[in-house]
């Protein structure tokens, strides 16, 4: 076969190959689109508007049917009862009783990513900056800043130093603040600047201060911030994933410990004596979580031997004692809306 030959011979296994692979994404697509549609129906109702004046939970569905990956929203007097769908699709989504922020995917060939701010009647405002694989939403609680986290390369938290992240906080009128990762970080009373520097997980106190999680040469912090001064720096060692309690006090958070690789004990830390206290809740947490009120954390966590599609929101005493209960089944990405 001369030089020629073989190049034909390469560009039809190539065109061959693509078409092969494109085929299979297609199957694919198919048989979860045809697993969707045959799943029982979730048990659905309740008025978008009305639930809207009062204090409720919105979440990501994980119920296979029509309504999966859509917005849903329950009363927190009902959250395990029936949920109303708003018909917007997201991957993460948060809320407060004005805006909604959701990570949205564009799933084909090849998939790309969106995030949208969406008003009271769920329709889109906004796009804002979207930079990799969605993975952290969070809005202030006044509603006037908003921020995302993304992979921009690799898929998981587990190994410290082996993805790259970028946190972009941006208003609710699509002015960027700026990218956290560029802040000047000091941890352990020095300068970081290495370039396995990642920033994650804001959680807003004010208009100004916020937490989130630092990390380099395989440690991770909770870090303070300021979007004036453009600074974050460290307060305590193995945190991830921070979540501000509604008085201000305390820091909800995922912690390793010297848990294996990719495993994380759902914990509070007190930031006025500095005490962290685990949770009842064992079982491995790779979520950040979310505080129904001063003594409750929520939280979402994969049903195990159900696969990556099926989740739901647990909840467990703030303070370590009692057991974690289910609080909302085939569910993920909780935001509590008090009015």
């Amino acid at each position: 076969m001369n030089v020629k030959q073989r190049g034909i011979a390469l560009g039809v296994i190539l065109v061959l190959s693509a078409t092969g692979a494109a085929g299979y994404v297609w199957k694919s697509h198919q048989d979860q689109a045809r697993t969707v549609a045959e799943a029982p129906a979730v048990a659905a109702g309740g008025d978008l508007s009305a639930l809207r004046a009062q204090p409720h939970l919105v979440f990501r569905s994980t119920a296979l049917g029509d309504g999966y990956g859509q917005i849903a929203v329950v009363p927190l007097t009902a959250a395990g009862g029936p949920r109303a769908f708003t018909g917007v699709a997201c991957e993460r989504v948060y809320a407060t009783g004005a805006d909604t922020i959701c990570l949205a995917a564009n799933r084909g060939l090849v998939t790309t990513y969106k995030s949208q701010l969406l008003d009271t009647s769920w329709k889109p405002v906004r796009d804002l900056p979207l930079t990799g694989l969605p993975s952290r939403a969070r809005l202030s609680r006044d509603g006037s800043l908003i921020a995302t986290t993304t992979f921009v390369f690799g898929d998981s938290y587990a190994n410290p130093g082996q993805f790259s992240t970028r946190t972009i906080v941006t208003r609710t009128d699509g002015k960027v603040v700026g990218d956290i990762e560029k802040f000047t970080l000091r941890a352990d009373g020095k300068v970081i600047t290495a370039s396995d520097k990642n920033l994650w997980g804001v959680t807003f106190a004010d208009d100004d201060g916020f937490y989130a999680t630092a990390s380099s040469g395989g440690k991770t912090w909770l870090v303070k911030g300021s979007l004036k001064a453009r600074t974050v720096t460290s307060v305590h060692g193995d945190v991830e994933c921070p979540s501000l309690s509604p008085d201000g006090t305390r820091i909800a958070f995922k912690k390793h410990g010297d848990l294996p690789a990719g495993k994380w004990r759902l914990s509070v830390y007190d930031l006025r004596t500095g005490t962290v206290t685990e949770l009842a809740e064992t079982r491995s947490i790779d979520d950040q979580a979310e505080w129904l009120d001063d003594k409750t954390v929520v939280y979402g966590l994969p049903r195990e031997g159900a696969g990556s599609a099926s989740s739901d929101v647990w909840q467990v005493p703030a303070d370590g004692s009692g057991q974690p209960q289910l609080l909302v089944q085939d569910a993920w990405s909780p935001a509590v809306v008090r009015g």
